[in-house]
């Protein structure tokens, strides 16, 4: 007897509206249970709710596309290795595997399958960001994959409600925060939990005994619109390339947009072969941000499921840096995958000018900060034991008709970390936290300015910074005109300059200095308006000094 019923125009409406409403309590579970800071103060995760054929039927708000989109690839993995037919009510599922999770050990992906009256009816997944997996630390100073943490394969987490507790001992035994690690591995079990229960208390409401009426309805409208988007493009295929600092040389990353009547796809054949280091991206990655990128620009107003993300097709050369293969150092693939809306915008600026911003500082200037026996010193001299993860960013491109976003980390979207919160936790005291004049790129649009931030110790003893920052030596670009943004830096108070990649030791009494990037501006500085260059001014966004020579103002 079949157990599907047909859904109307203003159900459908309703129930998927509905279905975003469960997906966003989930994410906002995970955020309110979560012990990392990652989690609960960035919000850097993700959460949503899938068919049991593995397609994505809804995400949530809160979250980033690092996560979102990897997790909506994730889950097929998932039912390669734990088939429908097998689940359990109580099981859940977890994996770090960057090449089918999202891209580095540091993410947890977890996976539970929701049953309504003993029938399996829809999965649930989460993804997280953990504030550490062992390894070298969260530095792109690996060389391989084994040299950065536990690399947990697709494993059950719990069978039949019963927690796996010899993987829980493993995990415990190789991080060096046990407590916020594990928490937050619970904090995701949590989520997904919340999610399934909203999920049947919507299907009972509603009278449904499955969702893939539902979830056809919304994937095929999804594709559909996508498709209508994509048709009123100029059709072709456009090409750009951009150099970014690298590790150990710079990097040449090099996208073909190609626009065709339903689909658009992107080839970064061209682009430089991995590094010996972890600034590699696997695929999965590099497929997320490319897809944000062009959806943004080309269908900003269509819900992000299955149907959307199908419509943008991303390829690669196995082996280069934007499709690393295993056994390759991983960690910060962010450095590079962040990059990917900026390369595709100079193909689409192309194609469609107009309706993309330049580029940003992409890349997240993050401060991943430890203090520990070996790293920072030796035994009690290294000072009380901490590792925090405190999300910052520099400044974004100018917008075709306004100025850029200052200390806004676009494409990632996680939140600024407050600094109390770092604070609060580790013995690291913020004394400045303002934005950083003179920063963002001359233009008609000025870009976003990004942000100076002076970090010290309470304690008499070291501490070291992670450090794994990009558009130090190659700033990012000004658009038809406008000028390039500054680059950024990190020194010591005391005028040491320190590299921008890998760890760095911040000696006893000293303090970090860190200086982000601003954005590129868009078009002439001759035409911006004389009242926003006095308005910069009085602000403090601009000086008079770069005024005069940027503007030719006063």
């Amino acid at each position: 007897m079949s157990t599907r019923r047909n859904i109307s125009e203003i159900e459908v409406q309703i129930m998927w509206n509905r279905l975003l409403s469960v997906v966003e309590e989930q994410g906002q579970t995970l955020v309110r249970t979560a012990f990392s800071t990652s989690a609960r103060e960035a919000g850097d995760i993700s959460a949503g709710v899938f068919d049991l054929k593995g397609r994505m039927l809804a995400q949530a708000v809160t979250g980033t596309p690092g996560h979102i989109n990897t997790m909506a690839a994730s889950v097929g993995h998932f039912l390669d290795v734990f088939p429908v037919a097998e689940m359990k009510e109580g099981d859940v599922y977890i994996t770090n595997d960057p090449w089918k999770g999202t891209g580095h050990l540091y993410d947890l992906v977890v996976v539970s399958p929701t049953f309504m009256d003993g029938r399996i009816v829809a999965l649930f997944a989460c993804t997280s960001h953990l504030v550490d997996m062992g390894g070298v630390g969260q530095t792109p100073e690996g060389r391989q994959i084994w040299h950065e943490g536990l690399f947990i394969p697709l494993l059950r987490l719990a069978r039949a409600g019963e927690m796996n507790e010899d993987l829980l001992a493993m995990i415990r035994a190789n991080v060096r925060e046990p407590v916020q690690v594990i928490g937050d591995v619970y904090a995701l079990i949590a989520c997904n939990d919340i999610g399934s229960r909203r999920l049947v208390a919507m299907m009972r409401e509603f009278g449904l005994q499955e969702i893939e009426t539902l979830g056809e309805e919304i994937i095929s409208r999804s594709r559909r619109a996508m498709a209508e988007a994509i048709a009123k493009l100029p059709k072709g295929t456009w090409t750009n390339s951009m150099r970014i600092d690298g590790y150990e040389s710079p990097i040449d990353l090099v996208a073909a947009v190609t626009i065709g009547e339903d689909t658009i796809h992107v080839d970064y054949t061209g682009t430089s072969g991995m590094s010996s280091y972890a600034i590699n991206c696997p695929l999965c990655y590099t497929e997320a941000y490319t897809t944000f990128g062009v959806n943004c620009v080309v269908a900003p107003t269509v819900p992000n499921n299955a149907g959307t993300l199908d419509a943008v097709k991303v390829t690669a050369p196995p082996g280069t840096i934007v499709s690393a293969t295993y056994p390759a150092a991983v960690y910060a693939r962010s450095s590079t995958g962040h990059m990917m809306p900026d390369v595709v915008y100079g193909a689409l600026e192309q194609a469609i000018p107009g309706r993309v911003p330049a580029e940003g500082t992409s890349n997240l200037w993050s401060l991943k900060m430890i203090a520990g026996h070996g790293l920072t010193g030796l035994g009690e001299k290294a000072g009380t034991q901490f590792m925090v993860m405190s999300f910052h960013s520099g400044g974004a491109g100018a917008r075709p008709a306004q100025d850029g976003l200052s200390a806004t980390p676009f494409p990632s979207g996680v939140r600024n970390v407050p600094v109390e919160a770092t604070e609060a936790i580790t013995p690291l005291v913020i004394w400045r936290k303002e934005l950083r004049q003179d920063s963002g790129g001359a233009g008609k649009f000025r870009g976003g300015l990004g942000q100076v931030m002076e970090v010290s110790s309470r304690e008499d003893a070291a501490f070291g910074l992670f450090a794994g920052f990009e558009r130090v030596k190659f700033p990012a670009r000004g658009r038809n005109g406008g000028m390039p943004g500054q680059t950024g830096a990190v020194s010591l108070a005391s005028g040491v300059e320190l590299k921008p990649k890998g760890l760095q030791v911040v000696p006893p009494g000293e303090r970090l200095v860190v200086e982000m990037p601003g954005g590129g501006g868009m078009g002439s500085p001759a035409e911006r308006d004389p009242a926003a260059i006095e308005r910069d001014i009085r602000l403090g966004y601009l000086s008079a000094a770069a005024a005069k020579r940027d503007y030719g103002f006063g």
